[in-house]
């Protein structure tokens, strides 16, 4: 095993607490600080582990990323307690004839990629999810694709870090502590406290780029991506409502159905970047309309939460990820793990290996290191190292 070093992980969603856990199970000594685990774009996100599905988004330079991270999912779960982790895939259904040939265009792009997709007929879907209405024109099966529960999951890896011995520090960090030389020796508080580490990992979303003491030359281009999550229940007459998590098309807008072991359901799909931090009206009525028109019975469940939380983007919509290069190379002691857009859950495996293979100096698959934090610097514009 390498040496034991001393990781300081800022941020606690489950990106940061996933690199905890990775480097907790190496034997390192972790110390995650966040003022409220879990209470980011983790608590409100849907969680679907979907990189095929999520293909509709167009973006194929994402697509190696996600795919291994899916594939390390049922290892990154393995000494946790309950994560609400279902396999049943996911299926993808189009309203209208205009949705139709989008999904099938989509089809046509997954199966180019070499994915696992397969064709249903509106009966065939019917017959897989009776609860659908008989109105959908199309739709496909995408059985490769799972789900989580974002909630259970973080509670699960806090209880894990915590019994593996790992400090959970309730206060917010302020800034880097860099030593004469450049190199970040760790952080310190709001009230002044520093945590020396040996690594400090930034994957506090879009306060990543707010710390003091970031090098100068770095550019963090992060923006607030607001996303719209109803959560409904169920009642026991009409469960389950649905077994997949069900996806679709309505009228060219996107909407999502996922099911949880708990009786209820999650619902969403809006994105906007209004700056509006709560829960948007016009968000709520659509997702609810659209919802109704793939699951008719959607109109019959209990509204029990509406929430609104704003997702890290970058101007390509991958995540900024690896270590940070200053002039004369790779800033020592510093790690980011950030702007992670919609894919924070997916990609939480992945973000967990690349930095712990990093802060043990192993060696990373190059399609694992694409996405330097460093690359929309000015010292990097044009290369790509």
């Amino acid at each position: 095993m390498a040496v034991q070093k001393h990781l300081a992980v800022v941020g606690a969603g489950i990106v940061g607490l996933g690199i905890a856990w990775e480097a907790a199970r190496r034997g390192h000594r972790v110390t995650v600080i966040d003022p409220a685990p879990g209470s980011g774009a983790t608590f409100a996100a849907a969680g679907m582990l979907a990189p095929v599905s999520e293909l509709y988004y167009q973006e194929e330079q994402l697509l190696a990323l996600t795919l291994e991270s899916a594939r390390r999912y049922p290892d990154f779960l393995q000494g946790l307690g309950s994560t609400g982790h279902q396999t049943a895939g996911t299926l993808v259904a189009a309203f209208d004839a205009a949705d139709r040939l989008a999904l099938e265009d989509l089809r046509q792009a997954q199966l180019a990629q070499g994915l696992r997709v397969e064709q249903l007929t509106s009966r065939e879907a019917r017959r897989l999810e009776p609860a659908l209405s008989p109105a959908l024109s199309g739709a496909f099966l995408a059985p490769d694709d799972h789900q989580i529960d974002p909630r259970a999951l973080s509670a699960a890896l806090l209880d894990a870090l915590a019994g593996a011995g790992a400090g959970i520090v309730r206060r917010r960090a302020a800034a880097l502590a860099r030593s004469g030389t450049g190199e970040v020796t760790g952080v310190v508080l709001d009230d002044g406290t520093r945590i020396a580490a040996d690594e400090t990992v930034m994957a506090n979303g879009l306060g990543t780029a707010l710390l003091d003491g970031l090098p100068a030359s770095l550019r963090l281009p992060l923006r607030p991506v607001y996303g719209d999550i109803l959560r409904l229940r169920v009642p026991q007459a009409l469960r389950p409502l649905v077994r997949l998590t069900v996806r679709g098309l309505v009228r060219g807008l996107p909407v999502y159905v996922v099911p949880r072991e708990d009786g209820t359901v999650v619902i969403g799909a809006t994105s906007r970047e209004d700056g509006a931090d709560a829960p948007s009206a016009g968000g709520v009525y659509q997702l609810l309309r659209d919802a109704q028109a793939l699951v008719p019975a959607v109109a019959e469940l209990q509204l029990e939460e509406t929430t609104c939380r704003a997702r890290p983007g970058t101007p390509d919509n991958a995540p900024l990820l690896g270590r940070v290069a200053e002039s004369e190379g790779d800033v020592p002691g510093l790690l980011v793990a950030t702007g992670f857009f919609r894919h924070g859950v997916l990609l939480a495996p992945a973000a967990a290996r690349v930095c712990a293979d990093l802060a043990e100096g192993l060696p990373v698959p190059a399609e694992l290191l694409q996405f330097r934090p460093d690359r929309f610097s000015t010292s990097m514009e044009g290369s790509q190292r």
